[in-house]
């Protein structure tokens, strides 16, 4: 026995000297392993009286359990020495200019809504933002959107929580803004409302996670002829082309009336889009004046008061004006598609140089 507790004293002296893993298993190997001698010791039992044979064995077992536990928790000590050095010496101080070839690009969605809001700051128009996580009330009821109405099936809702008015979701388009800023404030307003939206659909042209921009106008005499006047003067000064041509198709939304969707004019001849030229029409927003029904329930007068609203997809816009072919590579965060589709951070939008110069 007295063998016994100098092995295990001997053992317990390796493995406090150790100074690092390798060195740990080291000793692991030398006591534990097939051939240790903890295990040679075992391997003597077989030639022992049956008496003698379960004491020593039992003796054996208690150095074995000792050593091992004390060599696990040196373990635990070693390895989270050689964190805290990786840590160390892997330290990198980020506050450091960075190297010319790692420069940063800012997105193309970040540089659009900064684009359109240096186009509407110019007209006197303000940012308004609004939850991502928005209540059915401010997302559908108070835009006119009833319950159980089929205008709501447009929307592919991702829905929270709570039923009835508690009932919790993630907003499917910018407009609660709209709602939030009039019963907050009052009118007139003129304001954007960049931001977040999302909604149950991905394929090549949807993703359950985008970017819109809506804009809302409300004064005394405000009607279609200003809408229509905004609306030109955004798309000749976002895509840089004199005299886009415009027109207004007839739609339904449930927050304006009238309402229509927005077409500009373009060119599709041999497989390239241009803006501004040719006989060809396409889609880029929707918008109308604001629905009497909306305004009433921001306690605001309809005879009073009234205004029109739009609102655009920002990838879509971003799209059309920087020839990016596919709606899912914004959100891949392929670094190699940032470098050529960035821009530098000093290419901020003005109005001065020209929008994106």
């Amino acid at each position: 026995m007295t063998d016994l507790s100098q092995l295990q004293s001997e053992a317990l002296a390796a493995v406090a000297a150790t100074s690092s893993l390798p060195a740990l298993e080291e000793v692991r190997v030398a006591y534990l392993g097939k051939k240790g001698k903890v295990t040679e010791l075992m391997k003597t039992l077989g030639a022992m009286a049956p008496e003698e044979r379960k004491a020593f064995g039992a003796t054996v077992n208690q150095v074995k359990d000792t050593v091992s536990i004390a060599i696990d928790s040196r373990r635990a000590v070693l390895e989270q020495s050689a964190i805290a050095g990786r840590l160390q010496s892997e330290w990198l101080d980020i506050s450091q200019p960075i190297r010319p070839e790692r420069s940063g690009r800012i997105h193309p969605i970040t540089q659009v809504i900064d684009e359109i809001t240096a186009i509407f700051a110019d007209l006197g128009f303000s940012v308004a933002e609004g939850p991502e996580i928005e209540s059915d009330h401010y997302n559908f009821e108070a835009l006119n959107f009833p319950a159980h109405h089929p205008a709501r099936d447009m929307h592919d809702t991702f829905f929270l929580q709570g039923d009835g008015k508690n009932k919790t979701l993630l907003r499917t388009h910018t407009s609660p803004v709209q709602i939030r800023t009039m019963k907050n404030g009052k009118p007139p307003f003129r304001f954007i409302a960049p931001g977040k939206t999302f909604r149950c659909d991905s394929d090549m042209t949807h993703t359950p996670m985008f970017h819109q921009i809506e804009g809302f106008v409300l004064d005394k005499k405000i009607h279609m002829g200003h809408l229509k006047g905004t609306i030109e003067h955004l798309v000749n000064t976002f895509f840089e082309v004199k005299d886009v041509p415009v027109r207004f198709r007839p739609s339904f939304f449930p927050f304006t009336e009238p309402s229509a969707e927005v077409d500009i004019g373009c060119s599709r001849e041999n497989g390239e889009l241009k803006i501004g030229v040719g006989k060809d029409w396409l889609e880029v927003m929707g918008c109308g004046m604001i629905h009497p029904n909306v305004l009433k329930n921001c306690g605001i007068d309809p005879n009073e008061w009234q205004g029109f609203a739009f609102g655009l997809g920002v990838e879509r816009f971003a799209m059309l004006k920087y020839g990016i072919p596919d709606l899912r590579t914004f959100f891949e965060s392929d670094i190699r598609w940032l470098q050529h589709y960035g821009f530098g951070a000093l290419d901020i939008p003005s109005l001065v140089r020209g929008i994106s110069q």
